[in-house]
């Protein structure tokens, strides 16, 4: 595409179609702005990787263009993903404190603190970067300091909500600013790009003030251990379950890596002033069970999750049993339903009783009902809507309802490049996109080959042969098999495909014998010969050859 062209276009590179691995991209006269940076996390439909997040090659090839980076809010799907893509991005960072306290830690855990820029914005300020004139306007969220972004540009003013909702006891924070956003549309707003996560659900958004009475009332009813999950950057939850703890009589401990980084981040930044310092998970034995509370990371049933080992009994400080009680303060991600679950169940196997959202008020949404979003769109009066934030499903959704107010709604896929000025509001091009896997510390494209080998061993397994051969390319000995997954070592069948194996590889050409690649490939052609149709898998089969 050509980079030159005047005018205002969005592109999502990640976070259409899918919840998670937000990276949206302004570009403005020919120079690039990047908003939200996060990750995803895998589900059913790839279990060959854990952390998923979108593939920025097409911004990195013009990362001269690249102006900045604004950071909306503190999430793992808006954040996550900064120190794994930055040194493809090298661009300055704009965020509010808190969002910049939690990447920092990010960044100084991946030795990139001292490379990377990070401009601080406080409250509602304008803060220009390149040629864009931004603002944030306070919005509420599950995470402390959520910003809308307001794009003043040539061709028109453009709204970009982030993560939102609507509620009057956040508990932590400012409500969302409706009287800027009708200010903001008094100006006239040409488009705006805003959250579908809850454009199926109707009514108005529950409050975190009405989950903090209903937590203490919980609380306070139970005997034994108390043991809360939630998610880590919801500082608002954790602030309503440790005040309903101490109004109970417990001390409260936080368990988990992530969380010891929100507290420390919190109270950096303000949060948590008047509360003690949380116990860590060594002083478990201290405290009497009937006298502590526990906020655990691990409510998405992750492997290496706090609760997932407490739930197996592998944690090496924290057991939980007969009597005591694991609340779910959090939703579930879909896709996570089967790892969720599992937790559950572990935890129901060792006497632990398990209460959710179904059970009781533990837990409501950080994002905007319908109704909520009735609400902005009137205040906003946006000529086009652009849902972004959501599966398939929810973007449907969220512009069916754009449509009944009066707006031009667009639907988007990643990669589609859509111009907001001049001439039409219209797909014009489409940039390429991806998904990288975190794999240990490596990136790695879903489509690669590392990860498709993988994938296919999860499914059909793998059969390694090897053997030896002289020089002139005879067998030395016998070829040995692995087939670890699908076959056990001394299994009749495992015992025929040696054989029907070694049997082969005599037969290949000389021609062939002389060459390592020649005879490498000859001889997996014969070893999936030998493994036939019998198996009813296609397993993925590599061969080793070792010349003496």
């Amino acid at each position: 595409m050509n980079d030159m062209t005047g005018g205002l276009s969005f592109l999502p590179l990640g976070g259409t179609g899918e919840i998670g691995m937000n990276l949206n991209l302004y570009r403005l006269d020919g120079t690039w702005l990047a908003v939200d940076c996060g990750i995803g996390f895998s589900g059913n439909d790839t279990p060959e990787a854990e952390v998923l997040m979108p593939d920025p090659g097409f911004i990195a090839e013009r990362s001269k263009s690249l102006c900045g980076l604004v950071i909306t809010h503190a999430h793992e799907d808006h954040l996550g993903a900064v120190a794994h893509l930055w040194p493809q991005l090298r661009c300055p960072i704009y965020a509010t404190p808190f969002a910049a306290a939690v990447l920092r830690r990010k960044l100084g855990e991946a030795h990139l603190l001292n490379q990377v820029k990070i401009h601080t914005v406080r409250g509602n300020e304008a803060f220009t970067v390149g040629p864009f004139d931004l603002q944030f306007v306070s919005v509420t969220h599950s995470v402390p300091e959520a910003k809308a972004l307001i794009l003043r540009t040539p061709q028109g003013i453009i709204v970009h909500t982030g993560d939102w909702k609507l509620d009057q006891e956040p508990v932590v924070g400012p409500v969302t600013d409706l009287e800027a956003f009708k200010a903001i549309g008094d100006e006239g707003v040409l488009a705006m790009v805003s959250d579908s996560t809850n454009a199926l659900k109707d009514g108005v958004s529950g409050t975190e003030g009405s989950v903090r009475d209903s937590m203490a009332e919980l609380i306070a009813s139970l005997h034994g251990r108390i043991a809360i999950t939630c998610f880590a950057s919801n500082v608002a939850r954790v602030d309503s379950i440790a005040r309903a703890a101490r109004k109970a009589g417990r001390e409260v401990m936080i368990v988990g890596r992530s969380l010891r980084n929100l507290e420390t981040a919190a109270r950096e930044c303000g949060y948590f002033a008047d509360l003690p310092p949380f116990l860590t998970e060594q002083d478990a034995n201290s405290v009497a069970d009937d006298n502590l509370l526990m906020i655990i990371t691990g409510s998405q049933g992750e492997p290496r999750s706090a609760l997932s080992r407490i739930a197996s009994d592998t944690h090496p400080n924290i057991t939980l049993g007969e009597g005591d009680t694991v609340i779910y303060s959090s939703r579930m991600i879909p896709g996570n339903e089967q790892a969720v679950m599992a937790v559950q169940d572990n935890l129901t196997r060792r006497g632990v009783t398990v209460l959710t959202d179904k059970d009781h008020l533990v837990h409501v949404s950080g994002h905007a009902t319908r109704d909520d979003m009735r609400t902005l769109y009137e205040l906003v009066r946006p000529q086009y809507s652009v849902p972004v934030h959501g599966e398939w499903r929810h973007l449907t959704a969220h512009a069916a309802l754009a449509r009944d107010l009066g707006i031009n709604a667009v639907l988007l896929e990643d990669g589609d490049v859509l111009n907001l000025g001049p001439g039409s509001v219209e797909v014009i091009d489409t940039a390429p996109t991806g998904r990288l896997a975190l794999d240990g510390g490596r990136l790695l494209p879903m489509t690669g080959g590392v990860l498709a080998a993988r994938r296919k061993m999860l499914f059909n397994g793998i059969v390694l042969a090897s053997f030896a051969v002289d020089d002139e390319g005879y067998v030395i000995g016998e070829p040995k098999i692995s087939a670890p997954g699908l076959l056990e070592a001394e299994d009749p069948e495992s015992i025929r495909i040696t054989q029907e194996f070694a049997d082969a590889i005599d037969e290949i050409p000389d021609e062939l014998r002389q060459d390592d690649n020649a005879f490498r490939d000859a001889a997996k052609t014969a070893l999936r010969r030998a493994l036939g149709r019998k198996l009813q898998k296609r397993p993925l089969v590599d061969v080793h050859l070792l010349r003496v």
